[in-house]
């Protein structure tokens, strides 16, 4: 069973965020400059809240507000789901299926130190089939 330490340590512990009062319009940038669905919301370490194209499109662009002028602040989640390092995947993939998210920050002793996404889990998810399958075709073969 994968857990999320080895994820990070398969795709690294990259943190990109954006402060609460930038414009909604930096963090948009910053989304695309990383090719990210989602960034932390921090106030230097301390984290507030989440902000994703999802709420971009949906508390912006539907609402008819200003990227320039909104601060993230507004658009962002303030109750943010977290997973430690030793959660499992299936754990993650559940949290994110009964909460209907897409990214969950990773923390350690209270600090964030990377985030995973779907994309992230189902990767991990094909990975152990794959390993299972040719294990199992190694076995009848043998």
């Amino acid at each position: 069973m994968t857990i999320v330490r080895q994820l990070l340590e398969d795709k690294g512990r990259a943190i990109y965020s954006v402060q609460p009062h930038a414009p909604v319009l930096e963090a948009v940038r910053l989304m695309a400059e990383h090719h990210v669905g989602a960034l932390l919301v921090m106030s230097g370490s301390v984290l507030n809240g989440i902000v994703s194209e999802r709420d971009y499109a949906r508390k912006v662009i539907l609402l008819g507000r200003s990227s320039a002028d909104t601060p993230v602040r507004d658009i962002m989640t303030a109750a943010v789901l977290t997973v430690s390092l030793d959660d499992s995947v299936q754990k993650c993939m559940q949290l994110m299926t009964d909460r209907r998210v897409r990214h969950l920050p990773v923390t350690d002793a209270g600090g964030v130190i990377g985030m995973v996404s779907i994309g992230d889990l189902v990767k991990a998810v094909i990975a152990e089939q794959q390993q299972q399958i040719a294990q199992l075709e190694s076995y009848i073969h043998s």
